[in-house]
């Protein structure tokens, strides 16, 4: 598995990462055998890059994570999960994620971006992980998409940046943490706070991909220039440049739906398969280090091993960027 030397930080990223939300219940119950054979599918491929986060199966992630990890050199791999909100006990009927987590804990996620809110959450994370330190701890979900409108964002990133982004400079210099890490879902949020916070390394959910590239415009090079390391989460767009019929977890919009349909066209004239084309095109940029789509079976695992081993003709790319389908150039 090829890697990426993220200078910044010093920590070397395999090109393909595993996202471990749909390993956590994720939309059906998994058995924990299945879960299990996905991550050593991962890791005998050569996979050493690993996101989770409190959220996923409201703790099921980091806790499926924990036996997995045992046994690895700690060195060995890159461990990032999230803070933002922790986790507090209630019923079953009060648990949020019906209809989306099956059969995970009774938990109800909290918002707290707060110095304390970061520190507790860090504290509670360690435990399911049974680890004493993660290379990268990502704010979690500072964006419009989650919290619903742009006045109560501001009020979070307030919190966040007048307590929360002192805790994750503590923890750094305590060693206890390496990298200052940003989860989110929009590209504009994530380069304001690029802009103004120190950050060494952000996640960027969905929105710089094969199907719509509005981050490379302005983004990407502001994270080019400070040295921040991207990571790209939801190369597929949740499915759709997988071969599933869902867009962000909903309908595809028609003309998604056209787009999509001329990418594949493109893509199986150079005769290479769409879902290899997906999972490279983000690696052509140089502020790029991984990629880490999800994997909830063991064919999904072996199929994004295969895309990233893929050998992709520059031929694709110009057709692409001459069909106005994606920028010319790298990005």
């Amino acid at each position: 598995m090829a890697t990426r030397a993220h200078a910044r930080t010093g920590l070397a990223f395999t090109e393909l990462g595993l996202g471990t939300a749909p390993l956590a219940n994720l939309y059906r119950a998994i058995p924990q055998e299945e879960a299990r054979a996905v991550m050593d599918t991962a890791w005998d491929g050569g996979v050493r890059h690993f996101d989770t986060a409190p959220l996923y199966g409201l703790g099921m992630a980091e806790t499926r994570l924990n036996p997995f990890l045992k046994d690895k050199p700690r060195d060995s791999y890159v461990l990032a999960s999230k803070v933002g909100r922790w986790l507090k006990a209630t019923s079953f009927e009060g648990r949020e994620g019906h209809g989306k987590w099956f059969d995970v804990p009774s938990r109800v996620g909290v918002y707290d971006y707060s110095y304390d809110g970061v520190m507790r959450s860090l504290e509670f994370s360690l435990e399911r992980l049974g680890v004493d330190r993660v290379d990268i701890l990502h704010t979690h979900d500072l964006d419009v998409w989650t919290h619903g409108s742009q006045e109560a964002l501001d009020g979070w990133i307030r919190q966040f940046v007048s307590g929360g982004h002192r805790a994750l400079h503590e923890l750094r210099s305590q060693g206890v943490i390496r990298a200052i890490g940003l989860g989110i879902n929009e590209w504009e949020t994530a380069q304001w706070l690029a802009e103004r916070a120190e950050l060494d390394v952000i996640l960027l959910a969905g929105r710089y991909t094969l199907l719509e590239q509005g981050a490379a415009k302005s983004f990407l090079p502001v994270c080019e220039e400070k040295g921040i390391g991207v990571i790209i989460g939801g190369p597929y767009n949740s499915g759709l440049l997988a071969g599933h019929e869902f867009y962000n977890y909903d309908a595809v919009p028609p003309e998604l739906a056209l787009r999509t349909k001329r990418l594949k066209a493109v893509c199986e004239s150079h005769g290479v398969s769409l879902i290899d084309a997906a999972f490279q095109f983000p690696l052509r940029h140089k502020a790029v280090v991984s990629v880490i789509p999800g994997s909830q079976t063991v064919a999904e695992m072996e199929s994004n091993l295969r895309a990233a081993r893929a050998e992709i003709p520059q031929a694709l790319w110009d057709d692409l960027a001459a069909q106005g389908l994606i920028p010319a150039g790298r990005g």
